[in-house]
């Protein structure tokens, strides 16, 4: 693995946290850990360089919404991890990664984000750098699940994917919460059904059944961008989905229509006081299991006959279960083996094969059923 300067922005966050210690373990990177706080950005990197030899975490004081500090905290880096929430300064944060010449990644949920990278996407591979979005659980594994589905049969007909979400109690709210209720805001579900997008807004439910304390749940149809190209890459899919479980009656009865009433009355105002409705639930209702899964269900043909493939990747810690994919992502990328000019999604770049491998190796519980 060629050594690398790698600044994360965010690093010292719920998500930065475990990616900085991954990172440390499978690569010999140097780490540049960067905030608005330089006090927890420091002391983030004194206790990874205490167990990690060779001195190779720094800290830096970087506001993303200034551009002078972050151009001057990417010089001398080769790659951007932006893991903090930043979609409002996306322009100011993108801009920056070009004019340093530095390949990025970022794991956000924004629709305003992803039209914005897509209008640098000439200028991108015309410099040859590699800009990754849409990475870590969800969105991310998705698309690189329903890939890994089309690698094992000769022909993906169906392929959909569940989530179990229950993350447990005593996690704190984060501005990435905000982030997730502006992007609820503008939201509608779809899933490719006959060969076809339904109408936007048109949810569905089915019961997957998840099996062992999970057992049978009712879920609820979401959609990800990430999803939409892969009709096209895989031509032989028919029907697709994602589906996200139930969790609580409370939760899923009252508060969640409740916050989706709350954003269309206050669009900006109303951000933070329905984010923190919403997470008080989620964080107080639920039973256990405490778990994160993605569970996958593809249907097709394998040497002429018809053929099922069952996945589930989990996790019981939701950010563990978002950083591990974009340090085996980026394993892939620093080997070159995924590195290529442009703007991708992270699911559609990938070896999905090796990235759950890679994942596994990295303490998910990856449970991969027979042809």
């Amino acid at each position: 693995m060629t050594m690398e300067k790698i600044l994360i922005l965010g690093g010292y966050g719920l998500t930065g946290k475990p990616l900085a210690r991954h990172l440390l373990q499978q690569t010999g990177c140097q780490l540049v850990l960067a905030g608005r706080n330089l006090a927890k950005a420091g002391a983030e990197a004194d206790a990874l360089n205490a167990v990690f030899p060779g001195g190779r975490v720094s800290a830096a004081r970087v506001d993303a919404a200034n551009p002078q500090e972050l151009r001057a905290a990417l010089q001398g880096v080769d790659f951007l991890l932006n893991v903090a929430p930043t979609t409002s300064v996306t322009e100011t944060v993108v801009r920056a990664a070009l004019d340093a010449g530095v390949d990025y990644l970022d794991v956000q949920l924004s629709a305003n984000k992803l039209e914005i990278l897509k209008s640098h996407a000439d200028e991108v591979e015309r410099r040859g750098l590699c800009f990754i979005t849409e990475a870590g659980f969800h969105p991310g594994l998705p698309s690189a699940l329903v890939r890994y589905a089309a690698q094992k049969l000769d022909r993906l007909e169906r392929a959909d994917i569940a989530c179990y979400l229950n993350m447990g109690v005593g996690l704190p709210y984060s501005e990435a919460v905000d982030e997730l209720m502006e992007a609820f805001q503008d939201y509608q579900a779809q899933v490719f059904k006959n060969g076809a997008w339904t109408r936007p807004g048109s949810y569905e439910m089915r019961k997957v059944q998840f099996g062992g304390e999970i057992g049978q749940r009712l879920c609820y149809s979401m959609f990800f961008e990430e999803l939409r190209a892969l009709p096209e890459m895989i031509p032989s899919l028919q029907n697709a989905g994602f589906y996200i479980s139930s969790t609580h009656w409370f939760v899923d009865g009252v508060l969640t229509p409740l916050v989706m009433l709350g954003l269309k009355l206050a669009p900006r105002r109303g951000i933070r006081p329905m984010g923190r409705l919403l997470w008080w639930g989620m964080q107080n209702l639920p039973k256990p299991p405490h778990l994160v899964l993605l569970r996958l269900e593809a249907e097709g043909r394998k040497d002429g006959t018809p053929a099922r493939v069952e996945l589930s990747v989990s996790h019981p810690d939701g950010y563990e279960l978002t950083a591990v994919p974009v340090a085996a992502c980026l394993l892939q990328v620093l080997d070159g083996s995924a590195r290529r000019p442009g703007l991708w999604m992270m699911g559609h770049l990938v070896d999905p094969a090796r990235l759950l491998m890679d994942m596994r190796g990295m303490g998910i519980e990856v449970h991969d059923g027979n042809v």
